[in-house]
């Protein structure tokens, strides 16, 4: 049995955070691809409420963290596709012009502030 550890986990959950924000980076705009959107964004906003709720700021060597922290729970509470995307799902899940729009605006929402960025930044120095 292997032991992981806080820095370990912290590091697991920002590279999936990151890993969903590529697959939505990589997504084509086509019919159907709203579905697509709305579990990249479910998953990043879960990864995002476990960092925020669950990873306790003390236990993190590195001083970046608090900082991408406040980042991530500004974002969860600024933001949230999740009605919309509902409404579209019903009237426009293959109208490709409003899916790829809301796509950007998911992934401009992301990108601000340098959340990402800083993100990748810390999973470097863990």
């Amino acid at each position: 049995m292997t032991v992981v550890t806080y820095n370990e986990y912290l590091k697991s959950i920002l590279s999936q955070i990151l890993e969903s924000y590529e697959n939505l980076n990589k997504i084509q705009d086509k019919p159907g691809d709203l579905d697509n959107i709305k579990k990249e964004l479910l998953k990043i906003s879960g990864f995002l409420k476990v960092i925020s709720n669950k990873v306790d700021e003390s236990k993190i060597s590195h001083s970046d963290f608090k900082s991408l922290k406040s980042k991530f729970k500004n974002y969860l509470i600024n933001y949230s596709f999740e009605q919309e995307i509902e409404t579209m799902s019903t009237l426009y899940q293959d109208d490709i012009h409003r899916v790829k729009n809301m796509r950007l605006k998911i992934l401009e929402s992301l990108e601000e502030n340098k959340m990402l960025e800083d993100a990748r930044e810390l999973i470097d120095k863990i």
